[in-house]
């Protein structure tokens, strides 16, 4: 027997006993399908941002600090199918959802050429404790989906957070900005100089952590920053 029947047969009965089930709908994905389900990607609610240079993303950095440019893919609601699949991807391990998701972004940032003039992609980072209980940062699983379509390297790493603040879950907009607004820094700022840079996060609600790294990375010279995020949530 060769080995592609092998594979064949091994991965028919792992699919007897672990079905592979859709993260969103629970129904059984498709041989080309991963954690989400072509039906639940289609349902989540588009932005189309990517297109819009004075988009709500854009908007929310004016006077505030200067972004190249910005998009989210899908709107972020409370109870909906995205804060499900999103809750999974950061808090029940599942990190293979960030990659999904960023595969879409990737698709539609390259379709839109906003990608176009980046050199590089930085997923905002978690404090090393957080880390290491998560066991993984999201936002570098979502740097790399969108990394294997745009062909744009992800620079992981070099961008910390020097700081385990408090969750931003409960925090009113002024407060957000305090808990952030200097625990990040830049560990080798000559790999930045010059350079355009898409920075990564999974939802972007009032801002504030990316405003913190945006003005983190902009202290290096002639640094620009981009921003792309899976959600939008509108508060």
């Amino acid at each position: 027997m060769n080995f592609h029947a092998l594979n064949t047969y091994a991965n028919a009965f792992s699919e007897l006993f672990f079905p592979r089930v859709c993260r969103g709908c629970g129904e059984h994905l498709s041989e080309h399908e991963a954690e989400v389900c072509g039906s639940c990607l289609r349902s989540l609610p588009r932005t189309g941002f990517e297109s819009v240079d004075d988009n709500l993303v854009s908007q929310m950095f004016w006077g505030r600090v200067k972004i190249e440019k910005a998009a989210s893919l899908y709107y972020y609601r409370k109870g909906e199918l995205l804060q499900k699949l999103l809750h999974k991807l950061k808090y029940r391990g599942i990190y293979q959802i960030g990659e999904v998701f960023g595969i879409q972004i990737g698709t539609f940032l390259l379709r839109a050429g906003f990608t176009t003039g980046i050199d590089m992609i930085i997923p905002v980072p978690l404090h090393k404790i957080k880390h290491r209980e998560r066991g993984y940062n999201q936002s570098e699983h979502i740097a790399e989906g969108i990394s294997e379509i745009v062909n744009i390297p992800v620079v992981a790493g070099n961008l910390v957070r020097t700081v385990h603040s408090a969750s931003q879950t409960r925090k009113s907009r002024f407060e957000r900005w305090e808990n952030v607004s200097s625990i990040f820094a830049v560990r080798n700022p000559g790999m930045l100089k010059g350079k355009h840079i898409l920075l990564i996060d999974d939802v972007v609600t009032t801002g504030a952590t990316l405003e913190a790294c945006a003005r983190t990375l902009m202290k290096v010279k002639d640094v620009k920053v981009s921003i792309a995020t899976i959600g939008y949530a509108d508060i």
